[in-house]
């Protein structure tokens, strides 16, 4: 109440003077009397003026606390129950709760920066001015530096990766081989684009995955060795069998100086056209190999997805209808252009859609669709789905690897052919399948 009690009270004498005055000068209490009550009522208005701005000067002041975020300011309190009282105790309390969260604030940003500076992949943040903001010590330890100022400085350790930091997009990778003093690092480089009131900037992650990928490496050439062995030994086994048996049958009689019966001709002939056929199918095993290790560079030009699914149909056609199956396609947008090998994507679909043919033979609802769309992160899609009896789990991790089948028939290289391709696209095959309902493969292109 003592705002209002002042303010009221200084009206009061205000026009009390202004009477006063008025009076003086209707009554002509001379020039003297008139000149005091002017004076008067001029240091009332500047009296009054003074004692409103008192009130907003202490808001202003507070405001220009919390602009300035000093918040260790505390305003006196009498607890005397008037209404500047209350006004300090707000003020307090307000600059209280904003210094806590102000606190709280500080202590999450010096945790992740602290979380940020030991994580093990090598992190780096820069503007569009190519002005570090953020530098782990991963960073350094693999870029082998002790200090970043700019983003250019990367050029001098390896123009690979400058030249992949600044071109990857949100959401790209890849994979760059540089030198280091501890020996030749395989780095995994992921981009990610981001906006932060109003300022661009670019989140950089490096991983040296060097050691993952030997071990990988090493995986897959047990896997490709096994294959190969088990596919040579079926071959070279009856081979070296029936031509030992065939040796010692001509041997002996040779010895013995026996005559050769036309049975035993027919029996040889009938070895030898056996050692034909089965050489003959491990030539075309190692053709097959061949194709798979030496798959040309791609020939990128513009594909129409709609041209290119109705071929793949009037190919299809006759197959499809002899064995009553529904083929689909879904495209989204119908002129939706794909930017790659026309040749190798056809190559692709044709294994996936002979697959995914093959495995609906035996379902009730024979259903095969072929689908194209862009996802959420611009990456254009393809997808062949089946409703076939699906694959199973343990046959899931190994489908992509050379010459692997779960097929009677087959060379078990239309899958891993496939991979190299999509590989080759900057791209990647995924394979989703449950048992009893069918089977999806993705083809994901990143563009």
């Amino acid at each position: 109440m003592d705002f209002k009690v002042g303010l009221l009270g200084r009206i009061a004498l205000l026009s009390f003077s202004l009477f006063a005055l008025g009076y003086s000068i209707a009554d002509e209490w001379g020039v003297f009397m008139t000149s005091l009550f002017i004076i008067l009522v001029i240091i009332q208005v500047i009296f009054f003026l003074r004692y409103a701005e008192s009130s907003f000067k202490k808001v202003r002041t507070f405001l220009d606390n919390i602009k300035q975020d000093e918040y260790s300011q505390v305003y006196p309190v009498k607890f005397d129950g008037t209404e500047t009282d209350d006004l300090h105790i707000e003020f307090n309390a307000i600059l209280a709760k904003l210094k806590e969260d102000q606190a709280e604030k500080e202590a999450n940003y010096q945790y992740f920066r602290s979380v940020f500076k030991h994580l093990s992949i090598g992190l780096i943040t820069f503007g569009e001015d190519g002005k570090i903001q953020l530098l782990n010590v991963a960073a350094k330890r693999i870029l082998n530096l002790d200090e970043l100022k700019n983003i250019e400085q990367i050029e001098s350790v390896n123009k690979e990766l400058y030249r992949a930091i600044h071109e990857l997009k949100t959401g790209g990778s890849e994979l760059i081989k540089i030198a280091h003093p501890d020996g030749i690092m395989q780095l995994s480089v992921y981009v990610i684009e981001l906006m932060m009131r109003g300022e661009q900037f670019k989140l950089v992650s490096l991983q040296n995955i060097q050691s993952e990928l030997e071990e990988k490496e090493m995986e897959a050439w047990q896997n490709l060795v096994k294959v190969l062995t088990h596919e040579i030994m079926n071959s070279i086994t009856p081979i070296s069998s029936l031509a030992g048996t065939i040796k010692s049958d001509i041997e002996q009689k040779l010895e013995h100086a026996e005559s050769v019966s036309d049975s035993d001709l027919e029996d040889y002939l009938m070895g030898i056209a056996t050692v034909e056929k089965r050489s003959e199918g491990l030539i075309n095993f190692v053709s097959d190999f061949r194709s798979l290790a030496h798959i040309p560079a791609p020939k990128f030009s513009s594909i129409r997805l709609s041209q290119l699914f109705d071929q793949l149909q009037v190919l299809f056609h006759h197959q499809l209808e002899n064995k009553g199956i529904t083929f689909r396609k879904e495209l989204d947008p119908e002129e939706l252009i794909l930017f790659g090998d026309q040749t190798q994507i056809e190559q692709v679909l044709i294994n996936l859609v002979q697959n995914a043919i093959q495995a609906v033979e035996e379902s009730e609802q024979k259903l095969v669709r072929l689908r194209a769309f862009i996802d959420e992160s611009g990456k254009i899609i393809l997808e062949v789905c089946d409703t076939g009896k699906g694959i199973e789990e343990e046959a899931l991790s190994k489908i992509f690897i050379p010459f692997f089948t779960t097929k009677k028939k087959g060379s078990g290289i239309g899958l891993s052919l496939s991979k190299q391709i999509m590989r080759r696209h900057k791209g990647n095959i995924q394979v989703k399948s449950q048992l009893g309902e069918g089977t999806t493969f993705k083809l994901i292109f990143n563009g």
